[in-house]
């Protein structure tokens, strides 16, 4: 039985941006749910976003010298072989000395030679995939893995079809949380009003719906509309001085909070990552999408077509992103019969057993060398 297990470590793997870091948390959270005796550790790029994220969620996370192939930069990619090398040594005496019973990754660049190395040593390995094209880590890690969780169907296109199993995308525990607004907004400090506009550019921000909604910060004056506003780190000083006199705006680099924040919104502004869309799915709460265009065979036009397909949600393409934010925020706001509608559809895409499947999974994998 898993409650009777003894003390192992798991080598967790996911980094770069919050769609690698927030299903690698969720993973890790409900393996510790599970078995407090199981070990989490994870493992990431050097200066990356994890390296700050991941220990703010009271996990150990160890460094590892990789980056990946800068298209603009001729110079810095002669140091990349030099940085391969260092990672696959580095991920070598990691594995040695934390003898992990399980390596998981979620992307990222230290997933790849951590479960490179981990594969080729014969220790059970998971990937997770959390959109319909995957990057080129995963593609290359699913030849050696045991295992490669998906979140969307015909991904026998880019994977072994042995080894995929549809588990959709893990959620992080607190977006299941909920609160009442008149409270998520007072721990906001925001005044009472009678909408509240969230903005969600990413975990790393967004520059054209930072942009926008700097350009239109009257607007939410004028009209007494809240707005909580996650920047992200590039435009945070630019925005501080947007909204330096503002009593209804509250402005966040980063929210870690998001069950206030989802708990607070009326009117979600997102883009269309894998993990943005599985949240929501979750929050049920009426959203604009403006993909980001600078992803893969535009991977998150193809998932926020797919929500508007469904009456679900509103679309607004990146380049139109100011000239028609005001205009889709006060659809929502003049149009109660539409907030109903896109707040029920959006709710009925909802898959939240991820988490609960990928833990069954890694358990199967360890039952033949009877850690589990």
């Amino acid at each position: 039985m898993i409650e009777s297990m003894i003390k192992n470590n798991i080598l967790i793997s996911g980094g770069g941006s919050g769609g690698h870091i927030f299903p690698a948390l969720a993973i890790a959270d409900k393996i510790k749910e599970k078995n407090q005796n199981l070990k989490i550790i994870f493992v990431g790029a050097k200066g990356k976003m994890e390296m700050k994220k991941v220990p703010s969620y009271g996990y150990k996370i160890i460094p590892i010298l990789i980056s990946g192939f800068q298209r603009n930069n001729f110079f810095k990619n002669l140091f990349l072989p030099i940085k391969l090398i260092v990672s696959l040594i580095s991920s070598l005496f990691i594995i040695i000395k934390y003898k992990p019973v399980l390596v998981i990754g979620t992307g990222g660049y230290a997933s790849g030679p951590l479960l490179f190395v981990s594969s080729i040593l014969n220790i059970p390995s998971i990937i997770q995939e959390q959109n319909s094209y995957p990057g080129i880590t995963n593609k290359i890690l699913s030849k050696f893995v045991d295992k490669i969780c998906v979140a969307y169907e015909n991904m026998d296109k880019f994977f072994p079809k042995s080894k995929i199993v549809f588990t959709g995308n893990p959620i992080r525990s607190l977006v299941f949380k909920s609160h009442k607004q008149v409270e998520a907004n007072s721990y906001f400090k925001l005044p009472k009003s009678n909408f509240t506009v969230l903005s969600i550019g990413g975990s790393l921000g967004a520059f054209s719906i930072n942009n926008a909604i700097k350009q239109n910060i009257s607007f939410f004056s004028e009209k007494k509309i809240n707005l909580i506003w996650q920047t992200g780190k590039t435009f945070y000083d630019e925005a501080k001085l947007a909204v330096a006199k503002e009593k209804n705006i509250a402005l966040f680099e980063f929210i870690k909070d998001m069950d206030y924040a989802y708990s607070a919104a009326d009117i979600i502004i997102s883009r269309a990552g894998a993990i943005a869309i599985s949240e929501l799915t979750v929050v049920g709460k009426p959203v604009i999408l403006i993909p980001s265009p600078n992803v893969a065979e535009n991977h998150q036009y193809k998932n926020a077509q797919s929500l508007v397909n469904n009456n679900a949600a509103l679309l607004v393409n990146d380049d139109d992103t100011n000239l028609k934010i005001v205009n889709e925020i006060n659809k929502l706001i003049l149009n109660k019969k539409l907030r109903k509608n896109l707040s029920f559809n959006i709710k009925k895409l909802e898959k939240n057993q991820a988490t609960e499947t990928i833990f069954d999974i890694a358990k199967e994998l360890l039952r033949d060398v009877q850690k589990l």
